[in-house]
């Protein structure tokens, strides 16, 4: 069957919201144009039609179905337990900021705590990142397919956001270095980029860090790196992360990375992040702090020291499962009919083919209803992903044997094979 035809039954509700109370659209209040025109989360759109599903296999979001270790919640436990519920310095707690930057120089280079900024999780240190670096009319570049905030948050500020998509072929997602520097024009502000790659498990290699570090530094362009996927690689036995933009610099360079306690650690509802910046932005960084969230919450920060300090063999063992559930899912959806994926070298997503997908919001919106198989569609992630959906494969493989069992008979039932 072809995807037109598979797709041929899709339809979207649509309702006439409109009141008899106001005369015009211009009655009512509405927000600026620029947060007016950000796109919304197709991620959330397919999960909320989740809702009132009986058994649906939710794959969508992107976290493990395992709780945080015991020693992370006993350690907020026991901060609560002493009453650690106080505002603390802008920028985080010094024995989190410490043993984070013991952490960061362990895996990247020398790094002092000047160096470190905590933040109320790793989106919040993308939105300060930002703040930090461009305004209304400045010029961004990010590579894509992307978390589609990373492309969104410039555009609340007033930047123009110019996309890169990397290329899919036999050899999965691969960059094209040229089309990145020539987009990477002497007018452009900023550059952000994620490597390991959410949606696709791409992860950019030395040598292109290298090559693009340099250009960005001939013309003045700054760089935030989302580096939240950094331990999930799947790289040489010994390699403990993906190589780094800090693996190239000094602290002092235009160059702020991203990264969060969530991916890690599975700590995603604790919102808890870090950066790191030059330290001269810190004075600037603090106030931006301050008047977006004041403070991470003091007795998470506690949970944090515990995770970094105590965390490396369960961070090791996690990375070990997640490389088996990786390889698992990647061969069985590989004998699927009409289905081309690619293995990843790092994050904790496949991000591959199916039929249908040429229109993957309407395809992930049946499988919900019509299988109860909960994914991300292609096209959450910006136009270069239609086509394409993600699935998050951080769970046991007997899980996703009955996810890849639904999407067979949903596939089955629609003639494919």
């Amino acid at each position: 069957m072809s995807d037109s035809a598979l797709t041929s039954s899709f339809t979207s509700d649509s309702s006439d919201s409109s009141d008899s109370s106001f005369t015009s659209k211009a009655d009512l209040p509405e927000a600026r144009d620029a947060v007016q025109t950000l796109r919304s989360s197709q991620i959330r759109e397919v999960a909320n039609a989740g809702f009132g599903v009986p058994d649906v296999l939710p794959f969508w979001f992107g976290e493990s179905d395992r709780v945080t270790p015991p020693f992370i919640r006993e350690a907020a436990a026991e901060a609560l337990g002493r009453g650690d519920t106080f505002y603390t310095h802008n920028l985080g707690i010094a024995p989190l900021r410490e043993v984070l930057a013991r952490y960061v120089s362990e895996l990247h280079g020398a790094t002092s705590p000047e160096s470190i900024a905590v933040t109320s999780a790793g989106v919040n240190a993308l939105m300060l990142a930002a703040q930090l670096v461009v305004g209304t009319g400045d010029r961004t570049v990010a590579l894509t397919p992307l978390w589609p905030n990373l492309v969104e948050i410039p555009k609340i500020l007033g930047a123009t956001v110019e996309t890169v998509s990397l290329s899919y072929g036999e050899r999965g997602w691969t960059l094209d270095l040229d089309r990145l520097l020539a987009a990477l024009t002497p007018d452009t502000k900023l550059l952000m980029i994620n490597s390991p790659n959410n949606p696709t498990g791409w992860v950019m290699t030395r040598d292109e860090q290298r090559t693009v570090l340099d250009h960005c530094r001939r013309h003045g362009i700054w760089i935030v790196a989302d580096e939240v996927y950094e331990r999930l690689y799947y790289g040489e036995a010994g390699e403990r992360a993906a190589s780094s933009f800090l693996d190239l610099t000094s602290r002092d360079e235009r160059l702020i990375c991203v990264n969060s306690f969530s991916k890690a650690w599975l700590m995603t509802g604790w919102r808890l992040g870090w950066m790191v910046t030059p330290p001269t932005l810190m004075g600037d960084l603090g106030k931006l702090v301050e008047y977006n969230t004041s403070c991470a919450p003091s007795f998470v920060q506690q949970a944090g020291i515990a995770a970094v300090e105590h965390g490396e063999p369960f961070t090791r063992s996690l990375v070990a499962d997640l490389r088996v559930s990786r390889d698992h899912l990647a061969a069985a959806l590989a004998r699927l009919p009409g289905v081309d994926v690619k293995v990843p070298h790092g994050a904790m997503y496949l991000f591959f083919r199916l039929p249908g997908a040429q229109q993957s919001l309407a395809l992930c919106k049946a499988l919900v209803r019509d299988a109860g198989l909960g994914l991300a569609p292609g096209s959450a992630f910006g136009p270069e992903g239609e086509g394409f959906v993600r699935w998050c494969y951080a769970c046991d493989p007997a899980r996703l044997d009955a996810g890849v069992e639904r999407l067979a008979g949903y596939l089955a039932a629609r003639g494919v094979g």
